[in-house]
């Protein structure tokens, strides 16, 4: 996570983290991928959200 700054706070310290439900390609699936969040250690500002996983969602 190197080249990145925050808007918010000007900090280029960055981690990432899931959310606890997946997403799913509709509400009648059973399998869904993760959702990866990348933010910001000091003031907690969400720079990029993305699916760990995009197959499940290709037809």
């Amino acid at each position: 996570m190197k080249d990145k700054k925050c808007t918010n706070c000007g900090s280029e310290e960055f981690t990432e983290a899931t959310d606890y439900m997946p997403v799913k390609p509709s509400k009648m699936s059973f399998s869904g991928s993760n959702k990866i969040y990348t933010f910001c250690l000091e003031c907690g500002e969400v720079h990029s959200v993305r699916i760990e996983n995009t197959t499940i969602f290709k037809k």
